[in-house]
């Protein structure tokens, strides 16, 4: 089920983010909850595999018309500078926050009632979001003239996408080959090429990519470092992951400080570092738990942030037209990390041990702050006008 849903939340989030550019991003971010209001129902009372299926398939795809849909529509609403950091800081505060609660009241729920309680919960929000957000949500903006969606190019960039998610390495880069040249010869393309050329653009959702996936990865090493290590159960392995939780809503409150101290570039550059610096140590974590809560809780701070300044840095990157782009560019990055990272963490965990999965994972956190150091640009200079 977590591949199916996953299928449609990374392979679909680019073109998603692009429609909703021309279509509009209210309507996109209501259509996506209602459909995820209605998968989530029939995912609850559903009654045969098949019908689960198809629901979380559904989920998959509301969640890639919703995330884009809502992020631009935050960061069209404030201009690139200190009022749009501390909105994606606190939205970034929120997304953990959220995150963490729902994974523990989801496993309550499941513990204490049934499964079909973890979809309800999905129905109830939908409810209260159609609800509101058209009161609390300004109209789109019409365009004088509205564009073409590049059907071609979104077949090519979709497919290469789906392939990359389900584990098809070979086809889904000669899709995203195919895609690279119909997009330079289109009129009207779904990604510009200025946009494929950006150092701000594409290193930075690299970034944020390989920061999604580092920290999700980390958390199953460490998830079957508690079972089989320490002997925690699943309910208390989960509930200790609440320290990191805490973390990661303190790294999106103290973000926007940092970056406007040190900008987006170096606050990406030190989240990651501190991230590396934060997760090395952990191989040589035994018994005792003090490192463990500690360490998680410091990498969590840094994730966070590593992860507001990934998103300055690439809404930054392009101008207010093209911001359903910009972040369907960046959920991409992060449905792909983290769908591809643990699956890649687990073969790394299964040949050398997790000594060795911890080790890669610090290293990689690391190279990826170096790379960023050096690749992306400031993010004043990354501003499309």
């Amino acid at each position: 089920m977590t591949t199916v849903f996953a299928l449609g939340a990374a392979g679909f989030t680019l073109l998603f983010g692009r429609v909703a550019d021309l279509v509009g991003r209210r309507r996109m971010f209501l259509i996506g909850m209602a459909a995820l209001g209605v998968s989530s129902l029939a995912g609850g009372l559903a009654q045969s595999a098949e019908v689960l299926l198809a629901a979380r398939a559904v989920q998959g795809l509301a969640t890639a018309a919703v995330t884009p849909a809502a992020l631009a529509l935050l960061t069209t609403l404030f201009p690139a500078g200190p009022a749009r950091d501390k909105a994606l800081g606190l939205n970034g505060a929120l997304m953990a926050a959220g995150f963490t609660t729902g994974a523990v009241l989801g496993g309550v729920l499941t513990g204490l009632l049934s499964w079909r309680w973890a979809f309800f919960l999905n129905v109830a929000v939908a409810a209260v979001v159609l609800a509101t957000a058209p009161v609390l949500l300004d109209a789109d903006v019409r365009r004088e003239r509205r564009r073409r969606v590049d059907v071609p190019g979104a077949v090519a960039v979709t497919g290469g996408l789906l392939a990359l998610v389900y584990g098809w390495v070979l086809v889904g880069v000669l899709l995203l080959g195919v895609f690279w040249l119909i997009e330079r010869r289109v009129a009207e393309p779904l990604v510009p090429v200025r946009v494929l050329r950006s150092r701000g653009a594409g290193w930075g959702n690299l970034a944020g990519l390989l920061a999604f996936a580092t920290e999700t990865s980390l958390v199953f090493v460490l998830t079957l470092y508690l079972q089989d290590v320490l002997g925690y159960s699943p309910l208390r392995a989960g509930l200790t992951f609440a320290v990191l939780g805490a973390g990661t809503v303190l790294g999106g409150v103290v973000a926007p400080r940092l970056i406007a101290r040190f900008g987006a570039r170096g606050a990406l550059t030190g989240g990651l570092l501190v991230q590396a610096a934060a997760t090395l140590p952990l191989v040589l974590l035994g018994p005792g738990r003090s490192w463990l809560l500690a360490l998680t809780f410091a990498g969590g701070v840094a994730n966070l942030v590593a992860i507001v300044a990934f998103l300055v840095t690439v809404t930054n990157a392009l101008p207010a037209a093209d911001q359903g782009l910009a972040t369907g560019l960046a959920t991409m990055s992060q449905q792909i990390g983290i769908t591809v990272g643990t699956p890649v963490m687990a073969a790394v965990l299964a040949q050398g041990g997790t000594t060795w999965a911890i080790t890669v994972n610090a290293v990689v956190a690391l190279a990826t702050g170096v790379l960023v150091s050096v690749a992306v640009p400031p993010a004043r200079s990354a501003v499309a006008v």
